[in-house]
């Protein structure tokens, strides 16, 4: 059996690998011309859209260089890391802010303040995205006096969620009584 007939589930290694990249392009807000383009020429449209597709094999060192490319750790695109929506839904009770929108924010200076600790803390590779666990979301709320939910809304209204995953404790999304 040779490397690329290794499958993951039902995709190839390098079916995953392309899924990983996409997932990562789109995530930093990256069309596949604005990577050529930034790369100056190093990484072309075509075959970064290749790479993704799963029709264009990488080399340990490509790989590598994507990765510093995209300042995330490689572990990340080889799938030590799980990226998939399934596994997001397993990790219940969390959330994931748009970092970005939050510092637009003016009210939201205390919850920007405690953000970035947390995505320091963590070695955050992203700076766009960060997932608050249950904990965070509990020691936000009770810095801000505000119930779970009402914290939860409150970024709502804020516009910064970017994802809620379901808790059979809280009803996160909103949709309670409904």
């Amino acid at each position: 059996m040779d490397d690329e007939s290794v499958a993951i589930g039902s995709e190839s290694f390098v079916e995953e690998v392309g899924r990983r990249l996409r997932a990562i392009r789109r995530q930093q807000h990256l069309s596949l011309e604005d990577v050529e383009q930034r790369s100056g020429g190093r990484w072309s449209a075509s075959a970064i859209g290749a790479y993704e597709r799963g029709y264009r094999n990488l080399s340990l060192g490509r790989l590598r260089e994507l990765a510093d490319f995209y300042g995330v750790p490689i572990s990340v695109l080889v799938g030590e890391i799980d990226l998939r929506p399934e596994a997001a839904q397993a990790r219940l009770g969390r959330i994931t802010l748009d970092i970005g929108a939050l510092e637009r924010q003016s009210e939201a200076v205390a919850v920007v303040r405690y953000v970035q600790s947390i995505a320091m803390e963590r070695g955050d590779f992203n700076g766009r995205m960060l997932t608050l666990r249950r904990e965070d979301l509990r020691v936000l709320g009770a810095v801000l006096q505000l119930t779970e939910a009402e914290l939860v809304d409150q970024l709502r209204d804020w516009g910064v969620l970017h994802r809620v995953a379901e808790s059979p404790e809280l009803d996160l999304t909103g949709t309670a009584g409904s």
